[in-house]
């Protein structure tokens, strides 16, 4: 018996390529986007934390672990969709796209209304292009770790 998930959009959906999604971008935040983040603190282009263990709400988790499990969740969409990527650089533009534009959309007008935050960085183009520049990395990374896997 095969380890599937049966969708009616697509048909099946091994459980193996949601876990090496959920990996893939749970590493990528580890290996690309926070040093990204680094990177752009470095410069002065960002104020940011990197690899912040500072406790998140509601369960007191490490900001950069909080951070990696949603970089595996949005991990998972991508590894479910990067099948219909093609092939060679266009790949690799889709997915510095595909990290830049949605997850970085979500932060900004779903993630920062909830937590109380301004939406897009309080329309800050530093904190907008942070956002943008730190989840392209991310997104180049998932595709390299779904590539390796």
């Amino acid at each position: 018996m095969s380890a599937e998930l049966t969708t009616k959009m697509q048909g099946t959906v091994s459980v193996q390529k949601i876990v090496i999604g959920f990996v893939a971008g749970f590493l990528a935040v580890l290996a690309f986007h926070q040093p990204a983040l680094l990177f752009l603190t470095s410069i002065g282009f960002a104020k940011a934390a990197t690899y912040s263990m500072q406790a998140t709400a509601p369960f007191g988790v490490p900001q950069v672990l909080s951070l990696a499990f949603w970089g595996g969740v949005w991990g998972i969409l991508f590894a479910l969709i990067d099948g219909y990527f093609p092939r060679g650089a266009k790949y690799w533009i889709l997915a510095l796209l595909f990290g830049a534009i949605f997850p970085t959309l979500v932060a900004w007008f779903a993630v920062a209304p909830l937590k109380g935050q301004s939406m897009a960085g309080g329309w800050d183009v530093y904190r907008m292009m942070t956002g943008l520049m730190i989840n392209g990395a991310w997104g180049l990374g998932t595709g390299l770790f779904l590539a390796l896997g």
